[in-house]
């Protein structure tokens, strides 16, 4: 079997955000980060105030395969942004914690994850994982430049995200250990106290790699596969199998 041609871009993605709408034929269309699709009810009802005021005749708030939330039908200025009055009322959801980063929190995690009892079906909480994955991104300015599409995805061991194709993530062994997931491959098994740390540090190391500019890689599997100079950093190269646990 031959293997594929590496992905040669030639501009950066375009997912929609509050501070990059997307021009769709019905008006301005913006998705808001909500790492592992959690949202308090204090700020869904905020968003769907939004919605009903700015958005689409029947106020919807739309629900991505991302878990991440959507609008549509927003109103835009002559430069095709949104006003600034809807920004402002976008950011009184709480849910836009730092402009500067709101393209890159796309955390997808297993939506049962600390709520069955007794984890049941998963073997840990990766609630916490998840809030210092996000809280890490959001701490450092250069986490910022990563592309829309980049995707982490954490499976507390259910398996049901196992198989999501994901640029980082992991995969819960054991109460306290998780293999990470890099790229297509697999990486070491770590505590899980350092999982957070250890996924913000390969996100670093990707969009340092990456460069800049309209030929720069939106994911890792891409980077991993470019033909010419510069090669990729070590610390991205996947070094393992699949965890017999898995």
């Amino acid at each position: 079997m031959s293997t594929p041609d590496p992905i040669r871009r030639t501009r950066g993605d375009l997912c929609p955000g509050v501070l990059r709408p997307w021009p769709a034929a019905d008006g301005a269309l913006v998705r808001l980060r909500v790492p592992g699709g959690r949202v308090s009810p204090a700020s869904l009802a905020v968003l769907g105030e939004v919605a009903r005021r700015y958005g689409d005749d029947d106020g919807n708030v739309h629900l991505t395969t991302r878990a991440n939330l959507q609008l549509r039908a927003l109103p835009q200025d002559s430069d095709g942004q949104l006003p600034a009055e809807v920004v402002a009322a976008i950011a009184g959801t709480e849910l836009l914690p730092s402009p500067g980063h709101e393209l890159v929190r796309n955390i997808l995690v297993s939506p049962l994850t600390g709520l069955d009892p007794d984890q049941a079906a998963g073997r840990a909480d990766l609630r916490p994982v998840t809030d210092a994955l996000d809280a890490g991104l959001l701490a450092d300015p250069a986490l910022g430049t990563l592309p829309g599409r980049f995707l982490f995805v954490l499976d507390d061991g259910r398996g049901d995200l196992v198989d999501r194709s994901c640029d980082l993530g992991l995969v819960v062994v054991g109460p306290e250990l998780a293999q990470l997931r890099i790229g297509e491959g697999w990486g070491e098994v770590v505590p899980l106290s350092e999982a957070a740390a250890r996924l913000v540090a390969l996100a670093w190391a990707f969009a340092d790699a990456r460069g800049t500019g309209p030929e720069a890689p939106w994911h890792v599997r891409e980077l991993l596969a470019q033909a010419s100079p510069p090669a990729p950093p070590a610390a991205l190269a996947p070094t393992a199998a699949p965890d017999p646990r898995l």
